[in-house]
């Protein structure tokens, strides 16, 4: 809940100084936010995770479409996407560096025993969680994938 409060202080003041880059990504936010509830039902908070996930998939989804547009030569439409990105980004927890990803998974390989490939689910579904809105999903399945190989 505390996100939400945060994420609408954010709107309130992007509205005043009319920020139209920081204004449509929280409200896209803010609208991604709610059909969740609504899904959940709509006596239900999303707990914190889920609205990390949330915010995790709107920075995702940013950065793809601008990588896209990079891939056909349109910096026009890229820049506002990562723009976008950047502002949701600052509610997410600081990313962790691929060195510290890598000693969780370390860990965690060490922790639940895996011995190779077979044992990859177990390992991402531990780490995945250990590290909820700190790392995205591409970045422990590479590393992930190189410890067990």
């Amino acid at each position: 809940m505390a996100l939400q409060q945060d994420i609408m202080t954010a709107l309130k003041n992007a509205m005043k100084s009319k920020d139209q880059t920081a204004l449509t990504a929280l409200r896209a936010v803010k609208s991604a936010i709610l059909l969740a509830q609504t899904e959940s039902g709509a006596k239900e908070e999303l707990s914190e995770d889920q609205e990390l996930k949330i915010l995790q998939k709107q920075v995702k989804q940013r950065r793809d479409s601008a990588a896209i547009y990079l891939e056909q030569g349109r910096e026009d439409l890229a820049t506002p996407e990562l723009a976008e990105a950047d502002v949701i980004s600052q509610f997410l927890p600081a990313a962790l560096s691929d060195e510290e990803v890598e000693k969780v998974v370390v860990a965690t390989i060490e922790q639940v025993g895996a011995q190779g490939m077979k044992d990859m689910g177990k390992v991402m579904g531990v780490v995945s969680g250990k590290l909820a809105g700190q790392a995205d999903g591409k970045t422990i399945s590479t590393i992930v994938k190189q410890k067990l190989s």
